[in-house]
C-alpha cells in the first residue's frame, strides 16, 4: 500500500505537497461557489485560486527541473 502511494507521488515530497495543495483549492473553490457563505469569509475571495493555481505551478515546476520524472 504505501509503496502504491510513493509511486503515485513519483517518491518526492514536492510533487506530494503540489498535489495536497491543488486538492484543498479545488474543494475550497468547489465549497464557495455551492455555499459561498460557508469558507470565503475564511479565506478571502482568492485564496482557494491561489491555493489551486500554486499547486499546479509547484508540480510544473518541480518536474521541468527532474531528469527521472
Amino acid at each position: 500500500m504505501w509503496q502504491r502511494v510513493k509511486d503515485f507521488f513519483k517518491d518526492s515530497e514536492t510533487i506530494a505537497w503540489a498535489r495536497i495543495q491543488a486538492v484543498l483549492g479545488l474543494l475550497a473553490l468547489l465549497l464557495t461557489y455551492v455555499e459561498p457563505t460557508l469558507i470565503a469569509p475564511l479565506l478571502g475571495d482568492y485564496a482557494p485560486w491561489f491555493l489551486f493555481l500554486n499547486g499546479l505551478a509547484t508540480e510544473y515546476l518541480r518536474r521541468r527541473r527532474a531528469d527521472d520524472l
